[in-house]
């Protein structure tokens, strides 16, 4: 619950200041001069695709903080047997590591109009997502081959779920990195491709989704538990 209530705290304060970038209460019709010129009277400080993006990100992000309210809750039950952490996802942390910092690099060379740079950076992200959702899917067949079946135990259920919910999440990411990669193999300008944020969206995604998977990650090893106890302890 208190991750849920921080969560929804940031939530709300980057959005109160987002709100106060726009001039909300100010009068247009008594500005004197022409449009354009007073602060507030052009383009919204954001474009409209990173509003959006942003605001589906604090949905998913609220859909997660849900997920690991719930886990906290639950693993305090007696009926609650941890399942041992497949080694497997310490690589697939590594992987969905080398993808986002790929994809910066593809962001930094959009922004340097290096086209090579782009469609290199994009593909080694892409190709990286895909060995990441692959390794999942080895990490769960290693823990069905072990007798850690989805229904034989709550904690079971909640590793599956929350790798599933965070691997669909990167595979819509991948279409969309799918869509851009396409358009860079293409030969489109890479000035087109900065304006339309494509390369920028993809990267914002995927830092996105390696913050969520770090947190979950911590989560499933028990890391998110200890530091949990050692901030009490420092606070008491």
């Amino acid at each position: 619950m208190t991750a849920i209530v921080l969560f929804m705290a940031g939530i709300a304060a980057v959005a109160g200041w987002w709100l106060s970038q726009q001039r909300l209460a100010a009068k247009p019709w008594l500005e004197e001069g022409v449009i354009g010129e007073f602060a507030g009277g052009g383009a919204l400080p954001l474009p409209a695709a990173k509003i959006g993006l942003g605001v589906f990100l604090a949905v998913v992000g609220s859909l997660f903080a849900l997920f690991i309210s719930a886990y906290s809750m639950r693993m305090a039950l007696i009926d609650w047997r941890s399942l041992p952490v497949p080694k497997l996802l310490w690589f697939n942390t590594g992987v969905l590591i080398v993808s986002s910092a790929a994809l910066q690099w593809a962001q930094v060379s959009a922004r340097r109009d290096d086209s090579d740079n782009v469609l290199l950076g994009l593909l080694a992200g892409g190709v990286s997502a895909v060995v990441f959702v692959i390794g999942q899917l080895l990490a769960w067949q290693q823990l069905n081959a072990a007798g850690y079946f989805l229904t034989a135990n709550p904690a079971n259920a909640f590793f599956y779920l929350i790798t599933a919910v965070h691997g669909l999440h990167v595979l819509g990411g991948l279409a969309a990195l799918g869509k851009t990669s396409a358009r860079a193999w293409r030969g489109v300008e890479i000035p087109r491709l900065r304006l339309s944020l494509s390369v920028e969206l993809c990267a914002m995604y995927w830092h996105f989704l390696l913050l969520v998977w770090l947190i979950l990650f911590a989560l499933l090893t028990g890391w998110a538990d200890d530091l949990a106890t050692i901030c009490r302890q420092l606070l008491t």
